[in-house]
């Protein structure tokens, strides 16, 4: 549906968008997932040729985005983080005028303006002025205005920003059902929104692409492993502490651990991580007693999609579809 290769954005020294490579199939919730400013929205404008690119093409459905504009952009609904409404028409008036630019034939805009505003429930509100909806219908608006015509894909920047609890699951449910006829694509730096409606998940980083998987294998990539926070001093407060990271290091079911000195003299802080499915708290407490260790505290927590998260946003590892992170 969509073949992206290449694309990078450049502002002067700046690269908000860096190589970028990924396709996106037909029938999918896509999730574009990284922190502010990791360039989700300058890919999205690229994508739908709102922005030009400094390098790399994007293909839809077989269509140039920046050589056959038309023939590509009549495949997609792009609703801006900032929904482009006029708050002096009514909802009827704008999603007509909207349906006039995306060149719908005239016999076929009435029925194509009430079945997205069924779509997306605003009909009770068609009369309205935009300007005194609330933000959540304000939102519905410029998604209606996206999915006029049915368009293939359908692209959403940010969609819940700024709505209260209430309004963002009333969209994440519109987003759901709008995920049955279209591709959605929808980015985010919410990892639960992520998380709760996408089917595939794109992690982007510093404009780079450092993550790309089915949500499940992610979240299965980090269910289940364990990570172990020890507070150890040694005995007869001997102040030599280099030895202490090796001695945990060495425990069978142990991916790796990682150590830092406490003010106190003689003491160290250490986070152990486990390999997935292994529970190692008992073996901690035992190397501990054996190695002549004090342990002071033992904290253990399961790692979440978030620690993923931020290890692959603050670093420049990458996980590759299927696979581990290198």
């Amino acid at each position: 549906m969509i073949e992206i290769s290449h694309l990078t954005k450049k502002y002067g020294d700046h690269t908000a968008v860096d190589d970028l490579n990924l396709t996106i199939e037909p029938g999918r919730i896509y999730g574009f997932l990284g922190p502010n400013g990791a360039g989700k929205s300058t890919t999205m404008n690229m994508i739908t040729g709102y922005l030009a690119a400094t390098e790399g093409t994007v293909t839809i459905d077989g269509h140039d985005i920046y050589k056959e504009a038309n023939k590509a952009k009549s495949h997609i609904g792009y609703l801006p983080e900032i929904p482009p409404l006029y708050p002096d028409m009514t909802v009827l008036e704008y999603l007509t005028f909207a349906a006039e630019l995306k060149k719908i034939p005239k016999d076929k805009r009435e029925q194509e303006v009430d079945d997205a505003c069924i779509t997306s429930g605003i009909s009770d509100v068609a009369g309205r002025l935009i300007r005194n909806l609330s933000k959540g219908y304000k939102q519905r608006v410029g998604i209606a205005q996206a999915i006029l015509g049915k368009p293939d894909i359908v692209i959403l920047d940010e969609p819940t920003a700024g709505l209260d609890p209430a309004q963002i699951i009333e969209v994440r449910d519109l987003i759901r059902e709008l995920g049955k006829e279209h591709t959605v694509i929808l980015s985010s730096h919410i990892l639960s929104e992520i998380s709760e409606i996408c089917n595939y998940v794109f992690i982007i980083s510093k404009g780079k692409l450092v993550a790309s998987d089915e949500t499940e294998n992610l979240l299965s990539h980090v269910n289940g492993s364990q990570e172990i926070e020890i507070t150890v001093t040694v005995e007869n407060d001997t102040p030599d502490v280099s030895h202490i990271q090796s001695v945990f290091d060495g425990l069978e079911d142990v991916d790796h651990t990682e150590m830092k000195e406490s003010s106190e003299e003689g003491t160290v802080f250490l986070k152990i991580f486990a390999l997935p499915d292994k529970d190692i708290r008992a073996d901690v407490f035992k190397c501990a007693a054996s190695n002549g260790l004090i342990l002071l505290s033992l904290n253990s927590r399961s790692r979440s999609l978030e620690d993923v998260f931020l290890e692959l946003t603050q670093t420049d590892e990458a996980y590759e579809e299927g696979g581990d992170e290198e």
